[in-house]
């Protein structure tokens, strides 16, 4: 399905649903200005799509324990395509790596990590990340307070 397929009210529940994800799907037909069985059918369409991929809580990672958010630059020795895929296959491994992309520029990929505590962060860093093979360089950058938050995408 592509944007063009997306007509008003396809958009108006991809906007609902991303506001708030448990809304029924009774209130979400109200306030989109549709009954509710066509409400449904069209939520799974966007579901099968692949447009909707998935549904899930946002968690406070600070209440939970996590207190440090750190984003670290990865350069690798050798960027062919192999060495890109097994680099970013690894990063599915570590569970302090919470999104990872691969992006252009002085570094091959950025990482954004949580974890409870500086030392467990550096020991992550020293241990794990500059030990693994092709990595040649990281820079890590910890942050101070996030200042923005926006999950919705801009329809």
């Amino acid at each position: 399905m592509l944007r063009a397929e997306l007509d008003a009210i396809d958009l108006k529940i991809l906007r609902e649903l991303q506001e708030d994800g448990r809304i029924t799907n009774v209130d979400l037909a109200e306030r989109v200005g549709i009954s509710a069985p066509p409400c449904l059918r069209r939520v799974r369409k966007l579901e099968e799509a692949g447009i909707i991929r998935g549904y899930r809580a946002l968690l406070n990672g600070p209440a939970l324990g996590y207190d440090l958010v750190a984003f670290c630059m990865v350069g690798l020795k050798h960027q062919a395509e192999a060495d890109l895929k097994a680099f970013a296959a690894r990063t599915r491994d570590w569970p302090m790596v919470r999104d990872a992309w691969m992006v252009s520029g002085d570094s091959d990929y950025l990482l954004h990590c949580v974890a409870e505590n500086l030392a467990a962060f550096q020991d992550f860093v020293l241990e794990r990340l500059t030990a693994t093979d092709n990595v040649d360089t990281v820079r890590t950058m910890l942050t101070i307070r996030k200042v923005k938050e926006t999950v919705p995408v801009r329809l």
